[in-house]
Formats: C-alpha cells, structure tokens, sequence
C-alpha cells in the first residue's frame, strides 16, 4: 500500500476518534462544572488546556468565557481541532481514497460529515448543548460500525483501527486528566462527595459507567475507577486496552520478522501498564504518569508517520 494512501486512512480514522472524543470532553467539562459552585471560568480554561489548544485559543480570544470555549471547541473554523474542522478533514482524507475504502464506509462518513455541517451551522445554545454532543457521538458510531461491519481485514483495516486506537488512547488519557489535576479544587477534596461526583462524571464521559458498575459489583470508588479506565483489559477505552490494540496492529502491519520502532514503543508502553498497579500510579502521581503516556502515545504516532512514510 501506498504510504499516502496508509496516512489517509490512519488520519481519516483519528480525526473522527478525535471529534468524538472532543465531544467527551466539553461533556466532561460541561458536567463537572456544574458540581462547583464556583471556578467555572478556570474549569473552561483547563478544558481548553486538556485539548492542547491553550495558545490557539488565545490567539482569537482575550479572556476564558464558557461560550467562547465551547464554539472554539466545536466550530472554529480556524481552529484545525475543532469538530467541525476534523469533520472536514476526516472526509476529506475518505474522498480521496474511496477506492480503499466500501461504500458503505463512504456513505457514513460522507452523510455524517452532512450531518455535523448542518449540526453545527450556527453556535449551539448551552440548554442544546447535551443533545449536540450525543449527535456527534452516535455519528463517530455510525461510521466505526460501517467499517467494523464491512471492511475486510487486511492493511487498510489495520491502518484506520490503528489510528482510532492511537487517537482513543491519547484522549482518554487527556479526559482523565482534565478531571484529577486541572478540576479538583484542592487535595483536601479527595475522597470526598465531590471526587466521587466528578469521577462518576468522568465515566459518563466515556461512556463506561454501566461497565464499571458491572465490574465493581455497583460500588463507586475513585481508586476503582481510575484502575478501570487505566488497566482494565476489557474496557475498550481503558489505556491498557488501547495500548494493546496498537501493538496488535502494528505487528499485523510489520513486514516478516522486523520490529517497527513505533512497534518497539508501544509494546515497551503495554508492558509497563500490564506489570504495574494503580497503587503505584497514584503513589507516582497520576497527573505525572497521565502526561507521560500521552508524551508515549506522540512517540508512537511520530514513528508511525516515519516507518510507513505517510509523507513520501
């Protein structure tokens, strides 16, 4: 294959990842904020910090308002992070290379490219807001399902599911973070009502709250928690469980016995989060070990890009 056709697939596949997964965390943001009686401005900021696009932000804006930070986030046309922005580029990238792709991948990520456009049009009123972000969600779905559903699993499989589960890694990681170290008021709240609310809204925000009640036997523990959507191996937006995914794709992807570098990181990275504990996380710094699995994740994305030469 093509190394500009592999880049397509890869990036068309990370953009919807990543617009589903802005949508989480303006859902995360949104929803925490509305347990603190006050701060709500620093929340927005830290949800702006959390996407990587502080200095972006502020190059269009003077000051943090919860307004500005949500259409910032979901139509900036300049912003490239934007939702409606990595819509554009997601069907972008699918256009040009429908011949890689079934028509009925096309179709969903064309009509739902249709549907964000119309969706996101004019600036989301904050009571719409909700319903908004579920729309762009059962979107990302739709098209994951046509390629689950339809795609033969071959190197074109293999370069967008590798991109969904670089992008899906990064972003849990980044909404686990916007929680535990930019929105908890102070240390003396750990433990408390408080935490255990805004954990519970960090699930919802990946939608694994049921899955973890299953597990926990119904029990909300923030300690249970943070090891569910860090070292559980079943849970598909759990960092192990990414982590692993990526491994897997990119030893299917590597020509006979060869090792990859972006292959030797990630393995490195699975190995690591399968032989450590939660305890030793949180003992570390869980602020700490979050920003270094999203430096790891960079890593193997950079590698990517140089060992199956997206660029030429």
């Amino acid at each position: 294959m093509l190394g500009t056709t592999a880049g397509r697939l890869y990036w068309m596949s990370r953009n919807l990842e990543r617009g589903e997964n802005t949508a989480r965390l303006i859902e995360a943001g949104l929803n925490i904020a509305l347990t603190r009686s006050s701060g709500a401005l620093s929340e927005w900021a830290s949800v702006v910090a959390t996407a990587g696009s502080t200095a972006r932000y502020h190059e269009i804006h003077d000051d943090v308002d919860a307004e500005q930070v949500v259409n910032f986030l979901l139509r900036e046309a300049t912003n490239p992070a934007s939702i409606r922005s990595l819509y554009d580029s997601a069907r972008e990238n699918a256009r040009s290379i429908r011949t890689a792709l079934t028509r009925e991948v096309w179709e969903a990520t064309n009509e739902s490219w249709m549907t964000i456009s119309d969706l996101l049009a004019n600036p989301i009123a904050t009571t719409e807001l909700p319903a908004a972000l579920r729309v762009i969600k059962r979107e990302s779905a739709y098209v994951r399902g046509a390629m689950h559903g339809t795609m033969t699993r071959n190197e074109m499989y293999d370069f967008a599911q590798l991109g969904t589960f670089v992008e899906r890694a990064d972003n849990t990681a980044r909404i686990l973070d916007v929680k535990y170290y930019l929105l908890l008021p102070s240390l003396a709240h750990v433990g408390t009502r408080l935490d255990t609310m805004q954990w519970d809204t960090i699930l919802r925000a990946v939608s694994a709250r049921r899955a973890y009640r299953w597990s926990a036997d119904g029990e909300i523990s923030p300690t249970g928690i943070a090891e569910f959507l860090i070292l559980d191996p079943q849970m598909p937006r759990s960092l192990l469980f990414c982590s692993r995914r990526i491994g897997e794709r990119l030893s299917y992807l590597c020509p006979g016995d060869a090792e990859l570098a972006s292959q030797g990181i990630a393995d490195d990275l699975t190995e690591r989060l399968a032989d450590t504990s939660i305890e030793v996380i949180l003992d570390e710094g869980l602020h700490e070990f979050l920003r270094r699995y999203i430096t790891d994740i960079a890593s193997i994305s950079a590698q990517v890009e140089q060992n199956f030469r997206f660029h030429g």
